[in-house]
């Protein structure tokens, strides 16, 4: 058992949370372009107002504790310990509720080098509770633009959770998979879903545009957000993202450990 001033330390200590590895610049440059509506910020999400820049900086600043001033732009960005925890535990609150349920879920990483330990352990939990871990698209190839150009993809499921590969890749299910911020995939693997006659899951989890694309396709999605990552944060505050969990989603993978243990025992999930 993790307690909340054991995670907190944890969480400033390998910095999850208070002064993190992306920079004010990176994330300026998120904001600016998220208020252009470039797609490659958008990740999925459609927003229904107009956001500038300056609103962007606001939200991310309440949601994360960035600085809300627009005149700091240099240096490491900040995320409040406080802000994660309060998120974390909505977020495991969530995670039991559907346990609960047992409720189909989908879970989905865009960041397979760091995180898919930790949605593996949930996928894992929630298999053992009763829950149906969803598995649609396996193997069906997707188009996503890289920073080299157009690229195919497979979609592949490690530990039940989705992520993507190259096409190519000498085997499948098998780890790490590649980064990507893509709405691509999960729109895919739901429509692949809805035209085997279901199920459909009832919870999409995971980060980028995983949670984004099903929020905006009307799935209940929750997932990780880092500073650098708007689109969540507007998503959740425009009623499409049910809980974003601000911290750095970039560290170490075993350093997401001890919050995987803190999840699974508040949502009452622990073995």
């Amino acid at each position: 058992m993790v307690s909340t001033a054991a995670l907190r330390a944890h969480l400033l200590r390998a910095r999850l949370a208070g002064v993190v590895a992306t920079t004010r610049e990176t994330s300026l440059r998120s904001y600016r372009l998220f208020a252009a509506r470039d797609p490659r910020v958008l990740i999925g999400i459609d927003p229904e107002r107009a956001w500038e820049q300056r609103d962007v900086i606001e939200l991310m600043a309440r949601k994360c504790g960035v600085s809300a001033d627009p005149r700091h732009t240099v240096g490491q960005d900040v995320i409040d310990p406080e802000l994660t925890l309060t998120a974390l535990a909505a977020f495991a609150d969530r995670l039991g509720a559907v346990a609960r349920s047992g409720a189909p879920v989908l879970l989905g990483t865009g960041h397979p080098h760091r995180l898919l330990g930790f949605y593996a352990a949930l996928a894992g939990a929630l298999s053992a509770a009763g829950c149906s871990v969803l598995t649609p698209a396996q193997g069906r190839c997707v188009d996503i633009t890289t920073r080299f150009g157009l690229r195919t993809f497979l979609i592949d499921y490690v530990r039940g959770v989705a992520l993507v590969r190259p096409s190519g890749a000498e085997r499948t299910g098998c780890e790490p998979g590649a980064h990507t911020h893509s709405p691509l995939p999960v729109r895919l693997a739901l429509q692949a879903a809805a035209d085997a006659g279901g199920p459909l899951p009832q919870l999409v989890i995971g980060d980028h545009g995983w949670v984004c694309g099903a929020g905006q396709l009307g799935f209940e999605a929750m997932g990780l957000g880092d500073t650098d990552d708007p689109a969540l944060f507007v998503g959740q505050a425009e009623g499409r993202v049910s809980v974003v969990v601000p911290l750095d989603d970039g560290v170490r993978a075993a350093s997401y450990r001890p919050l995987i243990r803190y999840v699974l025992n508040r949502a009452r999930l622990s073995r």
